[in-house]
């Protein structure tokens, strides 16, 4: 592994922003791994997820953690903005919710 020393300003310079930031503290790559997991998992269960079995559940999250992975793995590699991406999704996918919510709520009332 090649520590700071070992890099030029430049070549710093042109990594992608989570690289460096792992650069500065191993442990952010790790948190953003986390971040994009837990994002994962929001999205799905806000826009996607049916009552399954518990096997079937399991299966899916697993698939979900490696479909994490590679999401992760291209914001660290490449720059892709999936964490933004995840967080503007999740947002706007709980604004749907919220609504739903709220028009059922007042059909139910009528």
């Amino acid at each position: 592994m090649m520590n700071n020393e070992q890099l030029t300003e430049q070549e710093v310079e042109g990594l992608t922003w989570l690289m460096q930031a792992t650069l500065e503290n191993p442990w952010n790559g790790f948190y953003s791994f986390l971040a994009v997991v837990a994002l994962t998992i929001i999205v799905f269960n806000l826009g996607f997820a049916t009552e399954l079995p518990v096997l079937k559940k399991v299966i899916v999250y697993i698939m979900l953690l490696v479909g994490s992975f590679v999401m992760w793995f291209l914001e660290f590699a490449f720059g892709a903005p999936i964490i933004a991406v995840l967080i503007i999704s999740g947002v706007i996918l709980g604004l749907y919710r919220f609504r739903l919510h709220r028009h059922r709520k007042e059909k139910e009332q009528l």
